[in-house]
């Protein structure tokens, strides 16, 4: 996913809802401490090194609470960014932009964290054939902009949701019974996209005996991930999954899985530190 992930409508429900979270029924402080007819020109600034991500969403918000305010941009999205480095700068009324720079900020911040994050794993993984994915684990409401900055960090999308591909993991394993009566189900169906879960060498001979598409080694040490990799003998793509890190994602990759998984991208990666300046010109 590399092109901006949300339409017009769906920015526009974004925006009403946090405005509607931060601001309800007006900004009391800047009501009461700004003069109506003050201007504001301010720069938004990197205070730490980052990849930056939501610059889309900038003018957007700004311009709902001043029509007419002015963005100039000095970095794009997926741009590696050094502290002091300047974002972009933003001049209009200034009781609006006072009120829209916290929904702003906070958007910026959080994806370009998990840009950020997700560029350290990628550039750990450098020189081997693993491509880092994504995964499902997002905040709820911003999986679509939580996977573009993940993308703008380097990383491939997975699934998108339960709709994009049948994924058989330990639960479902556990209902149906085995996994190969699992893998019957969805193969009954029609399906030709199912990957299987796999926690133990056993089943990932079940899996692929099977006829599974792909799998996803869980928790493997990268000596299991050999062992599991020379049993599947290049037949069908393998991912690695589960408490991967920073310490442990290079000796993972040098195991020659196709591809792995993080899910702390995009559900813990901290946010950045992202400021809006005063700026006398």
């Amino acid at each position: 996913m590399t092109d901006f992930p949300l339409t017009e409508a769906e920015i526009n429900i974004f925006i009403d809802a946090a405005f509607a979270e931060d601001i309800a029924g007006g900004d009391v402080t800047a009501e009461h401490v700004v003069p109506a007819n003050a201007q504001l020109v301010a720069t938004m600034n990197a205070r730490e090194g980052m990849v930056v991500a939501g610059l889309p969403l900038m003018k957007p918000i700004f311009n709902r609470l001043d029509a007419n305010c002015m963005l100039e941009f000095k970095a794009r999205d997926g741009d590696k960014l050094f502290a002091g480095d300047t974002i972009l700068k933003v001049s209009g009324a200034a009781r609006a932009l006072l009120s829209a720079e916290r929904t702003a900020l906070n958007i910026l911040q959080h994806l370009s964290g998990i840009a950020t994050l997700t560029r350290r794993y990628v550039d750990k993984i450098e020189g081997t054939r693993a491509v880092l994915l994504d995964t499902r684990k997002t905040i709820p409401g911003l999986r679509k902009l939580g996977k573009y900055a993940a993308a703008m960090g380097g990383a491939k999308n997975h699934r998108m949701g339960l709709f994009d591909a049948v994924m058989i993991k330990d639960n479902h394993i556990a209902v149906a019974g085995s996994v190969s009566a699992a893998i019957a189900g969805a193969k009954t169906a029609g399906r030709t996209d199912i990957q299987v879960e796999c926690d133990t060498l056993e089943q990932v001979r079940e899996a692929l005996r099977a006829g599974a598409d792909s799998l996803l080694l869980d928790n493997m040490p990268p000596a299991m991930l050999r062992r599991a990799r020379a049993i599947v003998d290049g037949n069908i793509p393998c991912e690695a999954s589960g408490g991967v890190t920073l310490d442990t994602i290079r000796a993972i990759a040098e195991t020659g899985v196709d591809y792995i998984s993080v899910g702390r991208l995009t559900q813990s990666a901290p946010a950045v530190d992202i400021g809006l300046d005063y700026s006398a010109t």
